[in-house]
């Protein structure tokens, strides 16, 4: 994996994370793309809250980068990618080390990425890696992807987002069988119930992702970023004020260079030239 010299935080980046920008395709470079890598295999990509707090750091220092457009996550190899939180290290927290630590509002940043992120996923992701996947934009899965919140059977409960951002995506009905038994879903499952967007082939997984990524770094940077927000507003907002989002989205849009060059360059049937301003 070749990383740019300047990308974000490259030397400060804990063993268990690698970024690349622009990532690589079978062609060449994706420009445009970042791929993120989990990489702790002896334990199947656990969530610490170090490799939280550095792909939190890493999302965030691509989305203010505009050298990135697009950003994928996966896990390193074929087994998962990622099997939940670090047990060990939240087997010793307190109410007081989590109330006063704080970890978990890291998730709510990883949200607050303003630029897509796709998850491609093969096998477990499960407890935290569930919901990582959840909050990202758009899921890839293999078919060998396994999806499942099971913390119950630990005697807790998901705690980062996963009865909420689950029951959204499956209904009420799955989503309390699912969390009330600590089950898994495959990923075909998934797929039919909308909480996954595409299942592929398992090796192809990070590929189709990727190829998935570069399409949408193609389009117009500020129209995706505004387009992105106002389909999120519309799972928190009712619809009446989610048109009203999109409609102000909508004629903003018409302040930029990009809606004057998509425009002129549909008109003069030659492809368009972003400057994403």
């Amino acid at each position: 994996m070749t990383d740019r010299p300047d990308a974000p935080n490259r030397t400060d980046l804990p063993e268990g994370l690698h970024v690349s920008l622009p990532a690589s395709g079978p062609d060449g470079e994706l420009p445009g793309v970042a791929l993120l890598v989990l990489d702790r295999p002896d334990v199947l990509n656990a969530l610490d809250f170090g490799l939280i707090a550095a792909l939190t750091d890493a999302l965030e220092a691509l989305d203010a980068d505009p050298a990135c457009r697009v950003m994928v996550i996966t896990g390193a190899g074929d087994r998962a990618f990622a099997a939940g939180a670090d047990i060990k290290e939240l087997a010793r927290q307190t109410p007081t080390s989590l109330t006063v630590d704080d970890h978990f509002h890291r998730w709510e940043r990883i949200k607050r990425i303003r630029k897509p992120i796709i998850a491609a996923v093969r096998g477990f992701a499960l407890g935290g890696g569930c919901e990582l996947a959840m909050t990202c934009d758009m899921i890839v899965a293999g078919e060998d992807a396994q999806f499942g919140q099971p913390e119950i059977r630990l005697g807790v409960m998901p705690g980062a987002g996963g009865t909420q951002r689950l029951t959204r995506a499956v209904g009420k009905a799955r989503a309390m069988e699912l969390v009330l038994t600590g089950d898994t879903i495959g990923a075909r499952e998934a797929e039919a119930h909308g909480l996954v967007g595409r299942v592929v082939p398992s090796e192809a997984t990070v590929p189709a992702a990727l190829e998935l990524a570069a399409r949408i770094a193609a389009m117009p940077p500020v129209a995706v970023i505004a387009a992105k927000a106002a389909v999120n507003r519309a799972e928190e907002l009712p619809l009446e004020a989610g048109l009203e989002f999109e409609r102000r989205s909508f004629y903003l849009l018409f302040a930029t260079e990009d809606q004057r060059e998509g425009m002129a360059a549909f008109t003069e049937k030659r492809p368009p030239a972003w400057k994403g301003r």
